[in-house]
């Protein structure tokens, strides 16, 4: 069972580049955009991370493009969480095109939990870790 849909949209003309797809900087935008939406979900809220002068970084991202989106496609972007580690939570967002219900790009994030004071790594609120634990799930990606 995925988590519930973190970004839904659409593709727009500007989104699309010289061959008319859509170019691989939006789509880690609408990446991003997920992130936030799921960062949210767990409790890393924007009051959070600045009340307790925390923030989050990604360390490592890997996208699988499957098919291309143009203008006018619908997109909805599913996440869910394949690893949770004192400091660390590894991500799997998968892009679906809605219409034809099927996977646009897979992107895989390793992301870390920091005091933005010192800007090292620092372990999550415990109730933070357990909720995000409670979430974890095997991957769907196929190779």
């Amino acid at each position: 069972m995925m988590l519930p849909i973190m970004y839904k949209g659409a593709i727009y003309p500007w989104h699309c580049d010289h061959m008319g797809h859509m170019n691989v900087m939006w789509y880690v935008g609408k990446f991003d955009e997920a992130n936030w939406n799921l960062f949210n979900h767990l409790g890393l809220t924007a009051d959070y991370l600045k009340t307790q002068q925390r923030a989050m970084a990604g360390v490592q991202q890997n996208i699988t493009y499957r098919q291309e989106l143009v203008a006018g496609d619908v997109i909805e972007v599913r996440s869910r969480l394949l690893e949770v580690r004192d400091k660390v939570l590894r991500i799997e967002h998968e892009m679906r095109h809605v219409n034809r219900d099927s996977a646009a790009a897979i992107m895989d994030l390793t992301a870390v939990h920091l005091d933005a004071v010192t800007r090292k790594t620092c372990a999550f609120p415990e109730e933070i870790r357990q909720r995000a634990a409670g979430l974890v799930e095997p991957s769907s990606a196929k190779a």
